[in-house]
């Protein structure tokens, strides 16, 4: 049998990957060096984070296009209202600010009321992240990076091939090709990185137009996030038309999660990654799915019902 280096991230008998989301948002200041040292430190497989781009052109772990007033302290004053954009901002001066609480009485801050506070924690460099990645204790690790690009909103984010050469350069500067995931809601990025480094990794991020839906949708007829590809292209299937699309990994929303189209995911070859998985109703539904793996913001919550169903995350 031909080696898959992708076997650290799919099921397994008894086994459910679990990827911590931004780190342990649900814990720890999310997309923090110390959040994502937390979360791998639990024993789990994979941290995701998000990259952008500062002004100077490097790639930096974070995800709103601006800084986040429920979130950043500069001078120890809360921002007023929500900052400069990640783009226009050097190196040294994203740094300045303090990301390492959430602003009592925030509506986002509500959300995770667990959250503990990290005095003095920082937006921190992708090639950070990279280095922590080859602590010998985190020799197994992988890194699912998310790039975040915004094709409605033009100046909102750099352009996708800048996105996907800077992200590329870390991950083949740092040697963690074969322990990264390279993934996007802009499918722009994806085609784009595909050309500069066929091998790496990629994972097409989706969610479906559906009424209520919280977080934006990319599939949808006319896109822009989709890269010219339709569904009519794949019969009217999302997972044929990531698999046509080169895609190693498939990531739809748990709220989109169809236990027919995950098989039909991992027959075509795709490892299935679900997000963002926090409920135990969202658990029990990735979980009936057969899902490779969770993306959650409690990676702990997640080991204690993986081990009620008798089952592992190593």
């Amino acid at each position: 049998m031909s080696h898959d280096p992708l076997a650290p991230m799919r099921r397994a008998p008894g086994v459910i990957r679990l990827h911590g989301h931004r780190g342990a948002r649900g814990i720890l200041p999310e997309n923090t060096l110390q959040g994502l040292i937390f979360a791998l430190d639990l024993g789990i497989n994979a941290v995701e984070l998000d990259v952008l781009l500062t002004a100077d052109g490097v790639p930096v772990v974070t995800h709103n296009p601006r800084l986040m007033a429920a979130s950043s302290r500069k001078g120890g004053q809360w921002l007023e209202e929500e900052g400069p954009l990640i783009c226009e901002l050097t190196l040294a001066e994203l740094q300045s600010y303090d990301i390492g609480a959430l602003r009592p009485g925030s509506d986002y801050g509500a959300l995770y009321p667990d959250q503990a506070e990290l005095e003095g924690a920082v937006v921190p460099t992708l090639a950070a992240v990279a280095e922590m990645a080859h602590q010998p204790r985190f020799s197994s690790i992988w890194l699912n990076i998310e790039v975040k690009s915004d094709p409605e909103t033009e100046g909102l984010t750099p352009p996708p091939e800048q996105l996907a050469e800077a992200t590329v350069r870390v991950i083949e500067e740092a040697g963690l090709e074969n322990r990264s995931i390279l993934q996007s809601f802009d499918w722009r990025v994806l085609a784009h990185a595909a050309r500069l480094a066929p091998d790496l990794p990629r994972s097409h991020l989706t969610r479906r137009n559906r009424d209520g839906a919280m977080a934006r949708a990319n599939i949808y007829p006319g896109s822009p996030w989709m890269a010219g590809a339709t569904l009519e292209d794949a019969g009217g299937s999302l997972p044929r038309l990531v698999a046509d699309l080169g895609g190693s990994f498939w990531s739809p929303h748990i709220g989109d999660l169809d236990p027919d189209e995950v098989a039909l995911a991992q027959d075509l070859g795709l490892v299935v990654n679900t997000w963002t998985v926090n409920s135990p109703e969202e658990f029990e539904r990735a979980i009936a799915a057969g899902v490779d793996g969770i993306i959650t913001d409690y990676p702990g919550r997640a080991q204690r019902i993986l081990r009620t169903h008798g089952l592992r995350w190593r």
